[in-house]
């Protein structure tokens, strides 16, 4: 390794430690890597200590985010980066881990000036000790990322190289500059439909990232704020796949007010945020038309026919859509995709439908659920059914548990038993917090 690794991925004594440095095998090394950066100083939050070393809810913050990536069962490796005056409070939330879950920690190593640098430092160590096919980037300071997002994460930075978890903007947004302290001209407001609040954990396909951080090094660029900003810069194509409103970053002190409300009881508040269950219905039909396929569940099907539509015609995704709208009280498909703009026209659907997911999430809620029935003569989708559940639960981002599938006739009956067409019908249970205290 090169100098200048070497320095940048310097390893902090942990004197007497709580447990020896993990050590991994070759087969673990190649998996998934996790690189949590928690060398910040967290001083916006006041008190004297880090934010990712204060207590909610009976543990401190880092405690939290390590235990709930290392209790994800594709995670071979976690990567820390701290300041090398914060051993004891690293050592103390070590000794509050499972033991299972400390043996997947590598020793820590010491962060730079920025957070770049720290990511960096993290990232030599993981090419050091054997590099991963993909490594995931994660805040110390979200302690709230579920499991759904990380696989998220995992099958995107797969998938695509490069990608980053977002969430919609739901406030107007402006550019501004500034013409006096305290004072902007608004210069731009950018749409809120193209914009995302990006979170992490950030996932990317390891080699890339590592000589992008190493060549904006080189030229002493060292500004990037997310690692997504720092591929971008690099060439690298980034894309943003659903995040998820309760992963909050502790960063102000009402942030830690907040955790402590939905972590501790004893605060007066729930232990976790209340949710109401509530169910959507969906329904669509298109006519049959010349052509060699259909679309079903964003799964190209050869066909004698294909349907008429303004977009590609997937019953199932506008079916399911629209089911995802109505169990939040959204409107429909046609609300969101009007057929009277041209933008749409041969549209794939798989965009109709994460774009309704998006909108579940925003509101912090959680898709339990997905049910589709298509009603067709023809064609047959047994042969591809597994293939359109897998479609549907990664556009939607969940486990293929939660997506079900059937298909009937109508007996030859109506338009479907004349084979004049195709129809689906879907259900989505979604949960949602519960604002009125139900």
């Amino acid at each position: 390794m090169a100098a200048a690794a070497r320095q940048a991925c310097r390893r902090v004594s942990l004197d007497a430690p709580i447990m020896p440095a993990a050590s991994f095998a070759a087969d673990e090394t190649a998996g998934v890597a996790i690189v949590v950066v928690a060398a910040g100083r967290g001083i916006r939050i006041g008190g004297g200590v880090p934010k990712q070393y204060r207590r909610v809810g009976g543990q401190a913050v880092l405690t939290r985010t390590l235990a709930a990536l290392g209790a994800h069962p594709a995670v071979a490796r976690i990567q820390p980066v701290i300041a090398a005056d914060a051993v004891d409070f690293f050592r103390e939330c070590l000794g509050e881990l499972d033991a299972a879950i400390r043996g997947r920690i590598a020793e820590p190593v010491e962060g730079g000036a920025t957070r770049q640098m720290s990511v960096r430092a993290g990232l030599e160590a993981l090419a050091a000790s054997g590099a991963p096919e993909t490594v995931l980037v994660h805040d110390a300071a979200r302690p709230f990322v579920r499991p759904e997002l990380i696989d998220r994460a995992i099958r995107a930075g797969r998938d695509h190289g490069a990608a980053v978890p977002g969430i919609p903007v739901t406030d107007t947004v402006k550019r501004v500059e500034e013409i006096e302290p305290g004072i902007g001209r608004v210069s731009e407001t950018p749409a809120r439909e193209s914009l995302r609040a990006v979170q992490t954990p950030q996932a990317f396909a390891f080699g890339p990232l590592l000589e992008a951080h190493r060549a904006a090094a080189g030229q002493n660029l060292h500004g990037f704020t997310d690692d997504g900003a720092l591929a971008e810069w690099a060439g690298l194509p980034v894309v943003v796949f659903a995040g998820e409103v309760e992963n909050r970053k502790i960063t102000q002190a009402a942030d830690l007010i907040e955790a402590e409300r939905v972590l501790a009881p004893d605060a007066g508040a729930p232990a976790m945020t209340q949710y109401v269950t509530r169910l959507g219905t969906g329904f669509d039909v298109h006519a049959f038309t010349e052509g060699d396929h259909v679309w079903l569940g964003g799964v190209r099907i050869p066909a004698d026919r294909g349907v008429l539509a303004h977009s590609d015609g997937d019953v199932a995704l506008h079916a399911l859509t629209d089911a995802l709208l109505g169990a939040i009280a959204d409107g429909d498909i046609g609300t969101h995709f009007p057929p009277s703009d041209e933008k749409w026209r041969g549209a794939s659907s798989d965009q109709f439908l994460a774009h309704a997911c998006e909108l579940v999430r925003a509101r912090g809620g959680r898709i339990d659920h997905l049910d589709i029935t298509v009603l067709a003569e023809a064609p047959r989708i047994g042969k591809h059914r597994e293939e359109i559940r897998a479609r549907i639960a990664a556009i939607a981002g969940v486990p293929l548990s939660a997506v079900s599938i059937k298909a009937t006739t109508t007996e030859k009956l109506g338009f479907v038993g004349r084979a004049e067409g195709l129809a689906a019908q879907a259900a989505a249970t979604v949960r949602l917090p519960d604002e009125e205290g139900a």
